[in-house]
């Protein structure tokens, strides 16, 4: 078990990589890691200030001490003039202690100093890393532009990118469905002209190619069957065959003069 959880561990570490690297920004990244080193400075800076105010204030405490351990001093000075000794050593004692104390403010503000300065120069080290810093970053980012265009242009112009890839795919769906209508067109028409479709819209039962070849030899022979009566009708001269029988045509009857064409 503890390999399989190792491999998934890995696997997962891997996987959330890849998705880092791919949302990646390098302009965003510099910029942050500028940022994150400007912080860095304040933070410097700050400490300084700090050091220098723990340091002046120790400076101020030694002083009031300094006055103090004067004013003992006059103090033992005129009660030792008056011949009281005993005030003059109690005087001297506090000045004593005053001065010890005076000697450990002294090497407290001494390494405070010495602080001060490795902060100092800390602070001289950084802010110039950090100018380097943003000049290179600037430089970076520049490239990175400049190249992230390049290959814009050189995927726009060869159709290799994301964008141009999905246009060309929209475009070869386009022919193929293209393709495919006019394919489609032709075969209905090919069908059409050799009578396999059928009329939908057409009234009756459907009718195959056989059932209209009879259909139009069927009204061929009837059209010829008219044609012959109406030739034999034109030529007798006159439609007598529609009289009734026993009757004979009028200006023909018994006795009646034969009526003239033009009469």
């Amino acid at each position: 078990m503890p390999g399989l959880a190792g491999r998934i561990s890995t696997l997962t570490k891997a996987k959330i990589s890849h998705l880092l690297d791919h949302a990646e920004d390098p302009a965003e990244t510099l910029d942050y890691a500028y940022e994150r080193q400007l912080e860095d400075l304040q933070s410097v800076k700050k400490g300084i200030a700090d050091v220098v105010t723990a340091k002046k204030r120790l400076q101020l405490r030694e002083e009031d001490l300094r006055r103090q351990a004067d004013k003992l001093d006059g103090q033992a000075r005129e009660a030792m003039a008056g011949g009281r000794e005993d005030l003059a050593r109690a005087a001297l004692e506090r000045k004593q202690l005053i001065v010890q104390e005076t000697g450990s403010l002294d090497q407290q503000v001494s390494e405070l100093e010495s602080q001060q300065e490795t902060l100092t120069a800390a602070e001289q080290q950084l802010q110039v890393k950090i100018e380097q810093f943003r000049t290179r970053k600037e430089v970076i980012k520049a490239q990175y532009s400049a190249a992230e265009a390049q290959v814009h242009i050189s995927e726009a112009a060869t159709g290799v990118g994301d964008e141009m890839a999905d246009v060309g795919a929209a475009m070869q769906r386009a022919i193929d469905k293209t393709d495919q209508m006019q394919a489609r067109a032709s075969a209905v028409e090919e069908l059409q002209a050799a009578g396999t479709l059928e009329d939908l819209t057409a009234l009756g039962p459907p009718q195959d190619d056989v059932d209209r070849q009879l259909d139009q030899l069927g009204a061929n022979s009837a059209v010829d069957d008219e044609l012959a009566q109406l030739k034999a009708e034109v030529g007798s001269g006159s439609p007598q065959s529609a009289l009734p029988a026993g009757e004979p045509a009028a200006g023909n009857e018994p006795g009646s003069p034969l009526r003239q064409p033009g009469s």
